[in-house]
């Protein structure tokens, strides 16, 4: 067996194996353990969250090289810098079109569900101090930040810090060169070719220890928010579940099935990345998965490499969805009013807001912040009244940005004529390969 073979079948976990030894079972078998330890015995639970953080943080650690050497060898392979401009163009079209559409969900059902109507939360009664620290950051969340926040300090820097923007932009001049070199830059291609294997490798090993890092993760979740949480806001969160479900199911199924594919079958094929996103509240431990697992789909290199981590910023549909849905929520349960210009208003502000979500501390919760900022109408202090569910609105939101980074992928690989259809169907009809 190949080196390539044999990590191919380590990220995407398609092996002869027993069911039990599958990452998928084992992860969902980890999740229930954390759920009845959390629940049972909640002290106990929130001390299992440096397990969950350990694992974040070892993925993490490898995302930023991964991405460099993907994309890098992605444009590099494409031998053309007008097919890298028309892949990007491509991208960004289908992002704010999807983002827009997300939205516009999210919009139409929390003024029919009115989870916050009833409410009548007076704005001074808010414990503003609890979300200070997510408001200090709002200064800083605005177009003009974003876009300079792109431009690294230094190439070193922006590979340390793992700002995923960052690292993209890097990564795009260095395969923007490498082309440029032509047959002089082969030696080093070779090299990162090398780099990558051996990158995807440790993703693999680090990979065993994903049941524990979900145990740790959702033990804390439960033992910190239990059924108290559920109870005081309860409808919210089923609202916001359900706008998922629909967004899911209404939106990118049939959108998957024009494209002639089964977005059930890739739920099935990226469950084991759906179910760690679920139990982390964290789409980013997944990346470097995503990436193999997409190729391994059909998707050329090249367009995977653009389009997975440029949608980690840029096609949010479930931040989207959060976002419109709290910030409706929040005015109904403050009484504020909102009209259907003002709602226009607000969409046309989330749009560019929830571009900026990925890379920032705090990611949707301090957009929402920066969002009330900007709209003015609605207390800034009101997102206190989320602060103490926003982990579990995060449980809704993370695998609906995955599931849509993913029928992205394949949707734009199929529009640049970058989709191996054959191989697509196979690998989702569960086939060999």
């Amino acid at each position: 067996m190949s080196t390539d073979t044999f990590h191919l079948r380590s990220i995407s976990g398609r092996g002869r194996r027993s069911w039990y030894k599958q990452l998928w079972v084992q992860v969902l078998f980890a999740m229930v353990i954390g759920i009845a330890v959390g629940h049972y015995y909640p002290a106990a639970g929130q001390s299992m969250q440096p397990l969950g953080d350990a694992f974040i943080k070892l993925i993490r650690m490898l995302i930023a090289p991964i991405i460099f050497c993907t994309v890098v060898l992605g444009i590099a392979k494409m031998d053309d810098m007008s097919k890298v401009g028309r892949v990007a163009i491509k991208t960004l079209i289908y992002f704010e079109v999807m983002t827009s559409i997300a939205l516009i969900v999210a919009l139409v059902i929390v003024n029919l569900w009115q989870p916050g109507v009833g409410m009548n939360v007076q704005a001074s009664s808010l414990d503003a101090g609890s979300v200070k620290g997510y408001v200090d950051q709002t200064h800083a969340h605005g177009i003009i930040p974003f876009l300079m926040n792109i431009i690294p300090s230094t190439v070193v820097g922006s590979l340390a810090e793992g700002n995923i923007l960052q690292v993209l932009f890097i990564s795009v001049i260095f395969g923007s060169a490498l082309i440029a070199l032509g047959e002089h830059g082969k030696p080093l291609v070779n090299i990162l070719e090398v780099a990558s294997n051996v990158l995807f490798g440790a993703v693999a090993i680090v990979m065993w220890a994903a049941p524990l890092g979900a145990f740790g993760a959702i033990a804390f979740t439960v033992g910190k928010y239990g059924a108290g949480a559920l109870v005081s806001l309860g409808n919210l969160l089923l609202c916001f579940y359900v706008t998922c479900l629909i967004f899911v199911f209404l939106v990118l199924a049939p959108l998957s099935k024009m494209c002639g594919f089964s977005l059930f079958k890739l739920m099935r094929y990226i469950r084991e990345e759906i179910l760690i996103c679920f139990a982390t509240t964290s789409s980013e431990v997944v990346l470097p998965r995503m990436l193999k697992k997409m190729e391994n789909l059909g998707c050329k290199s090249s367009v995977v490499g653009l389009v997975i981590p440029t949608g980690y910023s840029f096609n949010l549909d479930g931040t989207c969805l959060y976002l419109a849905t709290v910030c409706v929520f929040l005015a109904q349960a403050t009484n504020t009013p909102l009209d259907m210009y003002q709602q226009i208003g607000l969409l046309a502000v989330l749009l560019l807001t929830s571009k900026g979500a990925a890379g920032v501390a705090g990611a949707a919760f301090v957009v929402l912040a920066a969002t009330l900022s900007t709209v003015g109408s609605i207390p800034v202090a009101s997102v206190a009244l989320v602060l103490g569910v926003h982990r579990l609105l995060a449980e809704g939101l993370v695998p609906t940005n995955l599931i849509g980074n993913a029928v992205a992928t394949i949707i734009i690989s199929k529009w640049e004529g970058a989709l191996d259809k054959d191989r697509l169907d196979r690998v989702l009809n569960g086939q060999p390969e």
